[in-house]
């Protein structure tokens, strides 16, 4: 049993036969650029700050597609440049930018499989030399509302039969025991528990020690068995969205289930709002 869309992951040997390829560009995704892409990257890699480059504080939303146009603009990547992402903490900040260019159709992009943890454990090279392109024009299309969703469409798919809700956060987030990982003090939400009727199935249960993936049987198994099918439609969430999107990633590409749809908001929003149901132990 293979994956259903092999083609947007790439591992760590291909990275390296194409380190020197000027069709593809390497990036980063980091949520803290200061310790990760500042003390060594792939050569060549350009860096994607989540937090400046991929979100619009103003707007508490995803950055626009203009904005995109130019940050990849930017990075000198063309449309016809593939555009390999790769980040920290297993790729989760790299699973919501990839998430991203396909809300807004960018067609060649793919994951590489572990992220910096894989590259680094193989004593992949490193530099520390920020790259400089040639800026290129890039043309986006979308949005593709198909692959995104929000608050009330969340509350109107509440304890439909035809509908999972999917929280892929860590147990004591799920209960209500802690309100965001520890690493992430500041983001969290005023209460703890999880949107009812939502099945846990932490991101990590997706990956192996290395931080690759599972295989698509192993993948398959572990979330049939909590009645997440090809059948319904899928809704997956955490606390800002990251984590969500690389689950998001693992049942819509890996798996090839046609209708999931992240939502972005995820707790931080859940949780927050005024009178809106919640559950918990």
């Amino acid at each position: 049993m293979s994956y259903k869309h092999p083609e947007v992951l790439v591992e760590t040997n291909w990275v390296k036969d194409h380190l020197n390829d000027t069709t593809v560009r390497i990036a980063e995704v980091d949520y803290d650029p200061t310790a990760n892409y500042n003390l060594g990257h792939i050569p060549g890699a350009v860096l994607l700050d989540w937090l400046k480059d991929m979100n619009d504080p103003v707007t508490r939303d995803i950055l626009s597609k203009q904005k995109l146009e130019d940050l990849l603009g930017r990075a000198g990547v063309g449309n016809d440049t593939t555009l390999v992402l790769y980040g920290d903490f297993n790729n989760w900040f790299a699973a919501f930018a990839f998430w991203i260019m396909k809300y807004y159709g960018v067609n060649k992009v793919v994951l590489m499989n572990g992220g910096r943890k894989k590259w680094i454990a193989e004593d992949g090279d490193i530099s520390k030399d920020v790259p400089s392109y040639p800026k290129a024009s890039f043309k986006t299309n979308g949005p593709n509302e198909e692959i995104r969703t929000y608050l009330d469409y969340v509350r109107k798919s509440l304890n439909r039969k035809d509908k999972v809700l999917v929280d892929v956060r860590s147990p004591a987030e799920f209960t209500g025991e802690i309100t965001a990982p520890p690493e992430y003090p500041n983001e969290h939400a005023q209460r703890g528990g999880h949107i009812p009727g939502a099945v846990n199935i932490p991101w990590s249960q997706a990956v192996k020690e290395d931080g690759t993936f599972k295989s698509a049987e192993d993948l398959s198994k572990l979330y049939q068995s909590k009645g997440v099918t090809p059948d319904k439609e899928i809704l997956t969430y955490c606390r800002i969205g990251e984590r969500s999107s690389f689950s998001w990633f693992v049942l819509k590409y890996l798996l090839g289930y046609s209708n999931v749809k992240n939502y972005d908001g995820s707790w931080t929003e859940w949780g927050n709002m005024v009178r809106n149901p919640i559950e918990k132990p």
